[in-house]
């Protein structure tokens, strides 16, 4: 049975992802083990809290070079939240951090009237993907988050949400996705997003 590790550095909705898995049918650890990492069909790196932060914990664990490497390997990676932002090169949020770099752009301030945005937003796709199969053109999911990813590249853009300006709310290149939600958190259409990382991880498991 396919097996989608949920990386453990201390920062995130581990448990409310790895139930939300379940509830979809899917098989998931929640870990920091190496061999159990390197072992799974796919990846998810959930977070929440500060980006300088959790780039730290990453490091300190060697999460870091694993993921690049499991990304290199053609390995499906999901960041969710935090885990999003995670992906890119760097990230302003209080010092300012470099990212792991999976993703070609950085991370800055929401330019919105009042921050945190929090709540539910309609996200607009511009392209399809394998992750919001069978949810229309457009799907609402449920965000907390002060700052947006700027991808370098705009192809990288699966759907944006509005809050203050157009922000990157779902990005994917290849077999690395991110999204600002919590797909944990929005309902029908978030666990449908998950169950279709799943099959992608069951794709290349096969």
């Amino acid at each position: 049975m396919t097996l989608i590790a949920i990386c453990d550095y201390g920062m995130g909705n581990r448990r409310s992802v790895e139930k939300a898995l379940e509830h979809v049918g899917a098989r998931s650890a929640i870990t920091a083990d190496h061999d159990v990492i390197r072992g799974a069909d796919g990846v998810i790196l959930p977070g929440v809290g500060a980006f300088p932060e959790a780039m730290r914990n990453v490091v300190a664990l060697g999460l870091d070079e694993l993921l690049r490497e499991r990304a290199g390997a053609g390995a499906p990676l999901l960041g969710i939240c935090l885990g999003m932002q995670l992906l890119f090169e760097r990230s302003s949020e209080h010092e300012g951090a470099a990212g792991l770099g999976l993703l070609p752009g950085e991370v800055t301030p929401l330019r919105a009237p009042k921050l945190p945005h929090i709540g539910w937003n309609l996200v607009r796709f511009e392209r399809e993907s394998s992750l919001t199969g069978g949810l229309g053109e457009a799907a609402a999911f449920y965000h907390v988050h002060s700052l947006a990813c700027r991808p370098s590249e705009p192809g990288d853009v699966v759907g944006r949400g509005e809050y203050g300006e157009p922000f990157a709310s779902i990005v994917e290149r290849a077999n690395v996705a991110g999204v600002q939600f919590h797909p944990e958190k929005s309902s029908r259409d978030g666990l449908a997003l998950l169950a279709n990382f799943a099959r992608v991880c069951a794709r290349v498991a096969a």
